[in-house]
């Protein structure tokens, strides 16, 4: 069941628009500016990388609390295929996570993962956020495949 709705920063125009603002909110470690991001919605969920379900905006709240606990995540969407309704669209992202293991040197990770947002009275919001660790071959797969929007 929808929560009343709180007063929103800025409203998102497009699904790409939201996406961009989490991704934004990730590296900037802005949890407030993250659960922007999210639709006023109960139903929410989220999976983080080998982790439970989670379930609605204050679990996801404490979840990314804790996930950014100890600083920035720099995360880097790639290879984005999009499928877009009148009022629904899910982005499966390539996430490329940039890990500094010595002064100088990054090394990668990647993490596969799928967006979905709806369309609300408040601009397009995120419902859906789920990624898992991604293998080396699964990577060089999906970035030999030709980028496409729906």
């Amino acid at each position: 069941m929808p929560r009343p709705s709180a007063p929103r920063a800025s409203l998102q125009s497009s699904a790409e628009a939201a996406e961009a603002a989490f991704y934004e909110a990730l590296q900037a470690a802005d949890v407030d500016a993250l659960m922007q991001v999210w639709a006023d919605d109960d139903d929410l969920v989220c999976v983080h990388p080998g982790g439970p379900r989670i379930v609605g905006a204050a679990a996801i709240r404490s979840s990314f609390e804790q996930l950014l606990a100890g600083g920035a995540l720099r995360i880097v969407p790639e290879r984005v295929l999009r499928s877009v309704s009148l009022g629904c669209a899910v982005h499966n992202v390539v996430e490329r996570v940039v890990m500094q293991s010595q002064p100088g040197e990054q090394q990668f990770a990647f993490v596969l993962a799928t967006n979905a947002y709806t369309k609300t009275p408040d601009g397009w919001r995120m419902v859906l956020h789920h990624a898992s660790p991604a293998t080396a071959h699964e990577v060089a797969e999906v970035m030999t495949m030709p980028e496409r929007l729906h």
